[in-house]
């Protein structure tokens, strides 16, 4: 693999790490800012706000630009964002440096598949691809609960210098690494590129998407709270808890890949869901599922689809994160998790709905290449 997947390698490692970090901070932010939890809670919702609409609108808005000179502006609005973050004198500043990073991070990875495959021949596209997207969760596994522990120890302001380092690293990374002429699709019209919000069958998807996180993220927004407050975790021991769990993301996206290799994306997504607590598997599955669709719905606008599915994920973990808020204001923290779970709940369901249309369509198919050899 060159050197240049590297630095994209590194880049989603740091946009992981800022974009989860927060939740392991959350009781140390509020206190130093003089908030309610659920408002800092709130850090987790505009973040992913800005993912999700920075994702579609931004990526169809800087179709033309050149990738090379994209990614590192990308990277440049990511430290920036860190950068203000750090040194945030209150809680509306903070709110605001969320948003700008969030909308770097969802360009980021609407644009990082295309110039991962670009980099390498195309019968390693998918190696590419996947070694890019080991920054997230290399990022869980370690970004995470180390950038919770600076927190902790430092200063929740230094945790997002780190990142804006790292930012640093890679945006220079990118710059010495990755070469001037990157290859990219013929850029097709705004409007093309939204027809894919007229493909029912895509917008079940995204609304499967939108429930499973939402409803995970109900309860992993206050994960930290619920370690100190009701398990009686020392605040120095979240770290070591979020390391755990970081840990069960990585073998359970391993995992979720190779179930949907083997039995296809509707079933795996249909046992995956079903074990949501016990690891984050349905991230493989649910891209894709998003693909397979779009090149068979809207075959022109493929980037936009994926794009709208990395929109939807973060949708759900800015709904979650809201409606966790508000179930922990009326309700109570321990009331997270069951309500989470009835949510998750949901998108199962509409994955059994969306296998049963599957294979009625591989009925008609069937009957229509039956007609096709009568004829």
């Amino acid at each position: 693999m060159p050197l240049a997947l590297w630095a994209l390698t590194l880049s989603a490692f740091a946009i992981g790490t800022t974009e989860f970090v927060i939740v392991g901070l959350i009781p140390d932010v509020a206190a130093s800012l003089g908030v309610s939890v659920p408002s800092a809670g709130l850090l987790v919702s505009v973040y992913a706000l800005g993912v999700a609409v920075g994702a579609p609108l931004l990526t169809a808005l800087t179709a033309r630009i050149p990738r090379k000179q994209l990614l590192i502006g990308l990277m440049l609005l990511f430290t920036a964002g860190n950068l203000v973050a750090s040194i945030a004198p209150g809680y509306a500043a903070l709110m605001a440096a969320r948003v700008l990073t969030g909308l770097a991070h969802g360009v980021f990875f609407s644009i990082g598949s295309t110039i991962a495959t670009s980099l390498v021949p195309k019968e390693k596209a998918a190696s590419a691809i996947a070694l890019m997207f080991t920054g997230l969760t290399v990022a869980l596994v370690t970004g995470v609960p180390l950038g919770t522990w600076i927190g902790q120890q430092f200063g929740w302001q230094s945790t997002f210098l780190a990142v804006a380092a790292l930012g640093v690293i890679a945006m220079i990374g990118s710059a010495l690494l990755v070469p001037k002429s990157i290859g990219g699709a013929k850029p097709a019209s705004l409007a093309k590129q939204f027809a894919v919000l007229k493909q029912p069958r895509l917008l079940l998807v995204y609304a499967i998407t939108t429930l499973g996180y939402g409803g995970s993220f109900i309860a992993f927004t206050y994960l930290a709270p619920i370690l100190q407050d009701v398990a009686g975790f020392a605040p120095g021991s979240v770290g070591l808890v979020m390391l755990v769990y970081g840990v069960s993301v990585a073998a359970g996206n391993i995992w979720g890949g190779r179930l949907a290799d083997s039995k296809g994306p509707v079933r795996a997504l249909q046992i995956v869901f079903a074990l949501l607590a016990v690891a984050f598997g349905n991230v493989p599955a649910l891209q894709l599922y998003v693909v397979q669709r779009a090149e068979r719905d809207v075959p022109h606008a493929v980037d936009m689809a994926s794009a709208l599915n990395i929109a939807a994920f973060n949708l759900g973990i800015a709904l979650g994160a809201w409606g966790g808020g508000l179930v922990l204001k009326h309700v109570g923290l321990m009331a997270t998790p069951p309500i989470g779970a009835l949510i998750v709940v949901g998108a199962l369901a509409l994955t059994t709905l969306a296998g049963r249309l599957e294979k009625r369509d591989a009925r008609v198919m069937r009957s229509a290449a039956k007609e096709a050899e009568l004829v």
